[in-house]
């Protein structure tokens, strides 16, 4: 165990490759460049696993975490819930129970990769276990201002097209406002664990939004009819996301006029600049690719949620102050594969109402990241001398055929998760952002062909680490056999 230093290979990796990117975008170089296994013998290679949500059988836990350390896993990544340490009141933290869980991660050999998760534990695929947000929360902030506009009950949390609201995470909009939670829950747990697990944390993740994911609750419970394999729901009816999208268009065409002239409207007000009011027609007639409103608006909207996880990692590493110095810090993207394959009614629009993507370049080349440019970018450099990593996820997964149902929902997902994989891969490549995977469901991993898509992803398009979901599925079986053999090919 013990801190780890970013290897000055790495560095000149990253350097090495802006200039390649540089190189490409004056040329206009396009296609796919897969950088090969480069985890192989890499010192930045990383084999975790992720702990319970919640842990309530020490026995099991104890022994699985001897069965992954017995075959070469490094690290246990573990959820720190906001809603468990800080539910009582605000600045009242309680951290016995992560104590007693680090303490046995410790003793079992193994380092620790804790979640800042500010975000709610249950509601989505997998949550066997519930923690909401603190409920003093929304309480403490209703009644104050912020850009004019006055907060209401709900006025933290995110609203949808179907007017609908999320409390699964605080609205990226209201950053400024809640930013001194973030602040004081990261400053709290630097105090309580680092004299005694400083040298055992080797890297921390920050939650950006629902399930730990830059991303918006596009496709959760909480609006019906928007999940899996469905377009999702766009979540920016909130009065600050509308007062954001009214500053943004006036600034980019620098007056009503020039949005008028630039989306083909007649507005008489700026209030008349919202978002699209038949969210349906605006996909269903392709608008959201193929109108200056329509790529403007999803601009705005991907740009809002790459601000928002810039923001939010920046005050987590401002808070740290230099704490955990051998530690990086993660933020995790979802693989969002469906609607996605030709024939789609919407090609494209889950990325779109997740947040994921910009429409206003070219979707389908490799040197725009096929529209993820800008959310992988910001793994691409340091913040303030911390080293960012990005997480991927859907490793474990294939393509879809054109024709397949989901039996659940009886719709075609149009999935090409494996190509997504690949997507993501060559373009942090090119930007310089290390980059590591994940499996996007719990049991992806105990079947062969679920590994046979993590090593060809590993293989072809340069993954350098791996967190697998849940560490109760690699402890024995098919799972561990794999795990195992995984490990020793690329460690």
């Amino acid at each position: 165990m013990g801190s780890r230093t970013r290897p000055l290979v790495t560095l000149l990796l990253t350097l090495a490759v802006s200039v390649t990117l540089a190189q490409d975008r004056a040329s206009g170089a396009d296609g796919p460049r897969p950088p090969g296994a480069i985890a192989t013998g890499s010192p930045d290679f990383t084999a975790n696993v992720m702990a319970p949500l919640k842990v309530t059988d020490w026995a099991d836990f104890r022994h699985d975490l001897r069965s992954v350390k017995a075959y070469g896993v490094d690290a246990v990544s573990v959820d720190v819930w906001w809603g468990d340490v800080e539910g009582r009141a605000d600045n009242r933290f309680d951290w016995r129970y992560y104590d007693r869980v680090f303490t046995e991660i410790t003793a079992a050999g193994l380092d620790i990769a804790p979640i800042f998760s500010f975000h709610q534990c249950g509601g989505n695929v997998g949550d066997d276990y519930t923690s909401l947000l603190p409920a003093w929360l929304w309480r403490k902030y209703a009644g104050r201002r912020l850009d004019g506009v006055r907060i209401g009950p709900k006025g933290l949390q995110h609203r949808s097209e179907q007017g609908h609201w999320s409390r699964e995470t605080v609205q990226g909009w209201a950053d400024r406002l809640v930013a001194n939670e973030y602040r004081d829950f990261t400053r709290a747990f630097t105090r309580h664990f680092e004299k005694r697990f400083g040298r055992d944390i080797t890297e921390i993740n920050v939650s950006l939004g629902p399930s730990g994911e830059l991303r918006y609750p596009s496709y959760n419970s909480h609006d019906t009819g928007s999940g899996y394999p469905t377009r999702g729901a766009l979540q920016s009816y909130s009065r600050l996301a509308v007062k954001s999208l009214r500053h943004w268009a006036l600034r980019r065409h620098h007056s009503l006029r020039g949005v008028n002239r630039a989306w083909g409207t007649h507005y008489r007000s700026k209030r008349q600049i919202r978002p699209p009011a038949d969210a349906n027609a605006f996909f269903e007639s392709g608008d959201y690719r193929s109108t200056r409103y329509g790529t403007d608006f999803v601009d705005w909207y991907n740009g809002s949620l790459v601000a928002h996880g810039r923001r939010v990692l920046t005050t987590v590493i401002h808070a740290l102050r230099g704490h955990f110095r051998g530690a990086d810090v993660g933020y995790k993207v979802p693989g969002i594969h469906w609607q996605m394959g030709a024939g789609s009614p919407y090609p494209r629009a889950t990325e779109v109402t997740t947040g994921l993507i910009q429409t206003s370049v070219d979707e389908s080349a490799w040197r725009t990241g096929h529209g993820y440019a800008r959310i992988i970018r910001l793994g691409s450099r340091d913040i303030q001398r911390r080293h960012v990593v990005m997480h991927f996820t859907a490793l474990e997964m294939g393509d879809n055929n054109p024709g397949d149902v989901d039996t659940a929902s009886g719709l075609r997902p149009y999935s090409l998760a494996k190509t997504l994989v690949g997507w993501i891969g060559d373009y942090a490549h090119r930007a310089g952002t290390d980059l590591k995977g994940e499996n996007a469901l719990s049991g992806g991993v105990q079947y062969d062909f679920g590994w046979d898509q993590i090593n060809e992803a590993f293989d072809t398009w340069g993954y350098l680490g791996l967190t697998v979901l849940r560490m109760g599925d690699v402890a024995e079986g098919t799972g561990a056999t794999r795990y195992a053999a995984f490990i020793d090919k690329y460690r």
